[in-house]
This record gives structure tokens, sequence and C-alpha cells, in this order.
């Protein structure tokens, strides 16, 4: 099976065919295709690894976008004790599923 590093987002995900993760949100819609060609690293079940300099010349990895949302709600509370000061905030990161297709090398 072949594996792949790629990067968007400012951060870094390992993928195969098939996977769904979550990423930082993209600026497309559903049933959108997009190929990440920030690929860091891929991974032969029967070849030596290919790692780049930092990103590998002519490697994409293609993903389809099953949907758009946003995660549960955390709590952001700040406060001062002893002294009346109180915040509470909640904050729901949106993001962006997509579904792994296709890693050419």
């Amino acid at each position: 099976m072949t594996h792949a590093i790629i990067e968007t987002g400012g951060k870094q995900y390992r993928v195969k065919e098939g996977d769904e993760i979550f990423i930082e949100k993209l600026d497309v819609d559903a049933n959108d295709k997009v190929t990440f060609d920030k690929v860091l690293a891929i991974f032969d079940a029967e070849g030596a690894p290919q790692i780049g300099e930092p990103y590998l010349n002519g490697a994409k990895v293609s993903a389809n976008v099953v949907k758009n949302g946003k995660s549960k709600k955390i709590i952001v509370f700040k406060m001062r004790p002893k002294k009346g000061y109180r915040r509470k905030q909640g904050h729901r990161q949106p993001y962006t599923k997509v579904l792994i297709e296709k890693i050419v090398v």
C-alpha cells in the first residue's frame, strides 16, 4: 500500500488511497476535486521511500471533497482570581473533509 505525506493548512498528514481526513477549511464546495502538490514523501510497499527536499517534483495527491463543516464547540474561559474578571467564549473550528482518491508519483 502506498502512503504519502502531504502538507496543507500548515499541517502534515500521512494519507493513503481511500482515507477520509479532516483538514483546515479550503475554499471549495462539496463534490469538488482537489489536488495537493505539496508532497513531502512517498512510501511504497516494495521500493525505497522517496523523500523531497522539501517537496517531491511531479508528485500529486488527488482528493474529492466530501463536505465542509464545523467541529464540536470548545469553551475558552479566562479568569483572574480575586479580581472579578471572567470571560467565557465558545469556538467552532471550520474544516473540510476530503476523500483521498489517488497518489501519483
